[in-house]
């Protein structure tokens, strides 16, 4: 064998393994991009929200059900000018609302956040995985919801 056949084989072989390693990593959303597909940053939250929220929030982020009170809304929902408060349901759930910890990486919790505070809201400072972390360490009780009472 040629050595422009085993580097090409060599390089080909690492890309197979650094895409399979992508997806043994354990948090990641099952939708993610294959090898070589890269979400930059600004968009992985979009993508997050299109992919998982949407089915239940809507793609227009008013919820679900009678007035939105089956599935609240996250468009224009004041309990998310307190970033904490989106943070600890996605990582602990509340009533149909699963938690996310076992499916999606602090960045991912962070950037699906950003994305709906500043997107659906106006509320732009964006979460951060020390944010996730903070909350994540320190166990808060889930808050009440001044919206729909939940």
């Amino acid at each position: 064998m040629n050595k422009a056949i085993r580097v090409a084989t060599l390089a080909v072989s690492a890309l197979s393994l650094a895409g399979a390693a992508m997806f043994a990593v354990p948090g990641f959303a099952q939708d993610r991009p294959g090898p070589g597909g890269v979400v930059a940053p600004a968009d992985e939250g979009k993508e997050l929200y299109e992919q998982i929220c949407q089915a239940c929030h809507m793609a227009d982020a008013k919820g679900g059900g009678e007035d939105g009170a089956r599935i609240p809304a996250l468009a224009g929902n004041t309990n998310l000018a307190n970033k904490d408060y989106a943070i600890i349901i996605l990582l602990k759930g509340r009533g149909g609302m699963p938690w996310f910890t076992d499916m999606l990486t602090k960045q991912q919790i962070a950037s699906v956040i950003t994305y709906v505070r500043g997107h659906f809201n106006d509320y732009h400072d964006p979460v951060t995985v020390a944010d996730i972390e903070r909350i994540g360490t320190a166990n808060p009780p889930v808050p009440e919801c001044n919206t729909c009472g939940h």
